[in-house]
């Protein structure tokens, strides 16, 4: 262990914004009148969702989940009757790791009520013109998901192959040796030749994404497609935050958690328990919403100019 590591890894005028940006947040939903939660850090079930990696605490109840978001917790009380909400939560996510990710992270989520992924856009965007400095001269870039690859790769993520995008992937001098499913392709060419072309001095919103890629969000029929209606923001080629309008269906919801966790034996990752709690508040009733995640520190890296996200955390994982 170097002689420094008990020393903060981000500069104290790092800290000094971030305290800001969290005061900042709060005015924000205050003047809109949305209410600020908290909901457990460790629970009895998790997100079976392959590509998240739940860390675990054992207790004398039994084996408890650091959450990876607080979703699950607010839509509960969502459907209790409460209205829009907010939540600053502390998350963790294993086997995360590099320039923007730490394993334990700050994360915003928002619910509201009668809103869909679109208004919920235009939310998101006016909290960071707020945040920012100088706001965005222009506005946030629009695109859908299909037109996103077709205007930057001539690739149709809805009758491709991975062959496709394997020959893709190659034609751009991005090798990778092993095999990919579509969907994993598909994040990677996003993420490697399509996410480093977004415009640097504006915002860019990539909505309705293969129903595949649904996750907790509606899936309905767009120009003859089947499109699962949410959305992730992009500043530059770094994603910040991923929304949804809200799946409220118990049975469906219930569908896609076994699936996943189908997926999740495949690939040989551990079952994860699935919440029955949530389950039985949406065959209660969700109300219709729309909710979005939005990484705190990777827009304070944004916001500071920082190049990896240890910058902007007082004690990295390493430190920790």
């Amino acid at each position: 262990m170097a002689d420094n590591a008990w020393q903060p890894s981000a500069a104290f005028a790092v800290l000094q914004r971030r305290a800001a940006l969290l005061a900042q947040i709060r005015a924000f939903f205050a003047q809109r009148q949305v209410l600020e939660v908290e909901t457990p850090v460790l629970s009895a079930a998790a997100n079976p969702d392959p590509a998240l990696e739940s860390l675990t605490v054992p207790t004398p109840e039994g084996l408890r989940y650091l959450q990876t978001s607080p979703e699950f917790a607010m839509k509960r009380l969502l459907c209790a009757g409460y209205g829009d909400m907010y939540q600053l939560a502390r998350v963790f996510r294993g086997a995360e790791q590099g320039r923007y990710h730490n394993p334990e992270f700050t994360l915003l989520e928002w619910y509201r009520r009668d809103f869909d992924h679109h208004r919920l856009m235009d939310e998101v965007e006016d909290l960071i013109n707020d945040l920012a400095d100088l706001p965005f001269t222009a506005r946030a870039e629009r695109i859908p998901y299909r037109d996103l690859f077709i205007q930057h790769l001539h690739l149709d993520p809805w009758d491709c192959t991975p062959q496709d995008c394997a020959a893709c992937a190659q034609h751009h001098d991005l090798t990778l040796h092993g095999t990919l499913a579509l969907d994993a392709w598909l994040d990677l060419l996003i993420s490697h030749l399509i996410a480093p072309r977004l415009p640097k001095d504006r915002l860019c919103f990539v909505y309705d994404y293969p129903p595949s890629q649904a996750a907790l969000a509606q899936i309905v029929s767009v120009d003859g497609r089947s499109v699962a209606q949410r959305f992730e923001l992009y500043w530059g080629p770094l994603e910040l935050a991923n929304g949804f309008h809200e799946l409220g269906q118990a049975d469906e919801q219930q569908r896609r958690f076994v699936a996943d966790n189908a997926r999740r034996i495949q690939v040989k990752q551990p079952e994860v328990a699935l919440d029955e709690l949530l389950l039985a508040a949406l065959a209660h009733g969700l109300p219709r919403c729309a909710g979005v995640a939005l990484g705190i520190d990777r827009l304070l890296m944004c916001l500071s100019k920082a190049t990896h996200i240890h910058q902007v955390l007082a004690f990295d994982w390493q430190r920790a």
